[in-house]
């Protein structure tokens, strides 16, 4: 098994990783200013079967999802006509979380009082909402190539085990087995195989059992940082959790979000995605992320669609 990073190291990271100044003082795309017309133009020159698959998870009502008001009306008894309707009103959503597939926005997560590009946190509050960094950054939708970096199936187990996290060494044995390899400017998601634990145990939250997860061991930082990933996704909250670190405990949020400016995908349903790419033999595909425009919003729910 790797060796972890330390967390003197790890907290290392923030300036040797960083992207700060990269793509100028005003940036606020961070690393999807790596998905340039040439990307776009190759990824969806992937496109062969015509094949979509979602890989969102459904949103139920509830605690874990949303609080919401239905109202059916029919008239086809009333003399006015034979017309009817439905509709509903949507008075809460949570969408962070270990739940619900979402995008976090680069104002998501604070390190030392900054946001990305050395914004301050004080242009987030609850009566603006974040002025700056927030999801309508990516109201243009994030198309780019996508690929599956199957770490489960590399290991040879259904799913990692709540805690294990995925190690540089593991997105490459996933790499030599699946014979592909990640790019610049690609959207890369991380199966664990948590997603398949989810459809067999119908839980839905780690919280259940503890805040446990498998995901992205930090040690994969410098690895996306060098292959200038546009944005990553896991069918978990993406940090594995434990992280072992006590002073930065969520390092691939911090140092992914804020020093690199990396855009992440949580709790993403991979299941359909990995048995249609074993089905053709292929990991690389279209991959659209469109979050709503929800001016001064932190994220938003998602329905990420791969096209192949």
């Amino acid at each position: 098994m790797p060796t972890a990073p330390s967390e003197d190291d790890v907290i290392a990271w923030f300036d040797s990783l960083s992207n700060w100044g990269r793509w100028g003082p005003d940036d606020a795309l961070g690393t999807l200013n790596l998905i340039t017309p040439d990307v776009r133009r190759k990824a969806a020159a992937t496109v062969t079967e015509g094949i979509s698959v979602s890989c969102s998870w459904d949103v139920p009502a509830g605690e874990l999802g949303v609080e919401r008001t239905v109202t059916a009306v029919d008239l086809a008894a009333d003399a006015r006509g034979r017309i009817g309707w439905s509709l509903e009103r949507i008075s809460a959503m949570t969408f962070h979380g270990y739940a619900l597939t979402h995008l976090d926005a680069l104002c998501h997560i604070f390190w030392d009082g900054h946001m990305y590009n050395g914004r301050s946190t004080q242009l987030v509050s609850d009566e603006t909402g974040a002025e700056q960094l927030a999801i309508t950054d990516a109201g243009g939708g994030i198309v780019t190539r996508g690929v599956l970096l199957d770490v489960a199936a590399a290991r040879g187990v259904p799913w990692l085990e709540p805690g294990d996290g995925a190690y540089p060494e593991d997105l490459e044995a996933a790499e030599a087995r699946q014979g592909v390899g990640v790019e610049a400017g690609d959207g890369v998601f991380l199966r664990t195989g948590y997603g398949r634990w989810r459809h067999e145990t119908g839980k839905v939250s780690p919280m259940e059992a503890g805040i446990t997860q498998p995901g992205w061991q930090a040690a994969c930082l410098p690895w996306l940082r060098e292959r200038d990933v546009a944005f990553i996704g896991a069918d978990t909250a993406n940090d594995v959790s434990p992280s072992g670190y006590s002073n930065i405990a969520l390092p691939v949020h911090v140092i992914g979000l804020v020093a690199m400016g990396l855009w992440l995908l949580d709790n993403a349903d991979l299941e359909e995605l990995a048995a249609t790419c074993e089905r053709l033999a292929r990991w690389q595909f279209l991959l659209s992320v469109n979050p709503l425009r929800l001016t001064g919003l932190t994220g938003s729910a998602v329905n990420p669609i791969a096209t192949f």
